[in-house]
C-alpha cells in the first residue's frame, strides 16, 4: 500500500466505531506506516449515530481535517442506512462494508448503490463470539479483508493490548468476519 487509505466508520454511540479506527491506526503504525484516527461528534448519547475517521499510509500524512470524500465506508448498524447518507463523499472506486445479514447484491438493488458493497453479519458473529451485539472488531476484520491495509496479526496485538482477557471473543469476532464478509462489485 502506497497510497491514502481513507476511510469513514458509521456507527452509534456504544458499538465501537471510534474504536475501531484507533486499533486500525495503531496496528498501521506498529508496521511503520502512518496512520490517524479522529471522531466526529458532539453531546450524542448512546444509541446517536456517530462518525469516526481513520487514514493509513506508508508516507508522512500532511492533512488533518475530517474525511469528505472516502475511499471506504464502514456501516457498523445497517439501520444508518436510511437514516444518514453513509455514501455522501464516496470517491467514485469506493467502497461500502456494511453489517447486515443481506448480500451485497440485495443491498446494492436496494439502496441503487453503484460501488461495490461487502456485507458481514457482524451482529450475530459478536453475540456469538463476545456475547454482545457490539459490532467493532467484527467489521475490523471485514475492513481487513477488503483492503489489507494492516496485517491481522498487528490488530491481534492491538485487540490483546485494549481488551486483556477480553480480547479472546474480540480476536474470533474479527478472523471470523473476515472469512465470512462477502464482497460484491
Amino acid at each position: 500500500m502506497t497510497e491514502l487509505l481513507e476511510v469513514r466508520w458509521h456507527g452509534r454511540g456504544g458499538l465501537g466505531a471510534v474504536t475501531s479506527a484507533e486499533l486500525v491506526a495503531r496496528a498501521a503504525i506498529s508496521e511503520g506506516k502512518y496512520a490517524q484516527s479522529f471522531p466526529s461528534f458532539g453531546p450524542e448519547r448512546r444509541g446517536a449515530p456517530v462518525i469516526a475517521f481513520l487514514r493509513v499510509s506508508d508516507e508522512f500524512i500532511k492533512t488533518r481535517t475530517v474525511i469528505h470524500e472516502p475511499d471506504l465506508v464502514a456501516v457498523l448498524d445497517p439501520k444508518l442506512l436510511r437514516a444518514v447518507d453513509v455514501t455522501a463523499g464516496l470517491k467514485q472506486h469506493g467502497t461500502i462494508i456494511v453489517n447486515s445479514r443481506k448480500s451485497p447484491a440485495d443491498l446494492k438493488s436496494e439502496f441503487g448503490y453503484r460501488w461495490p458493497v461487502a456485507t458481514v453479519n457482524a451482529t450475530k458473529i459478536a453475540a456469538e463470539t463476545i456475547g454482545m451485539p457490539i459490532t467493532n472488531t467484527a467489521m475490523i476484520g471485514a475492513l481487513l479483508k477488503v483492503t489489507g491495509a494492516v496485517k491481522t496479526e498487528s490488530v491481534i496485538e492491538q485487540l490483546q493490548e485494549r481488551f486483556g482477557a477480553r480480547a479472546k471473543g474480540n480476536i474470533e469476532a474479527m478472523k471470523r468476519a473476515y472469512q465470512e464478509t462477502v464482497i460484491k462489485e
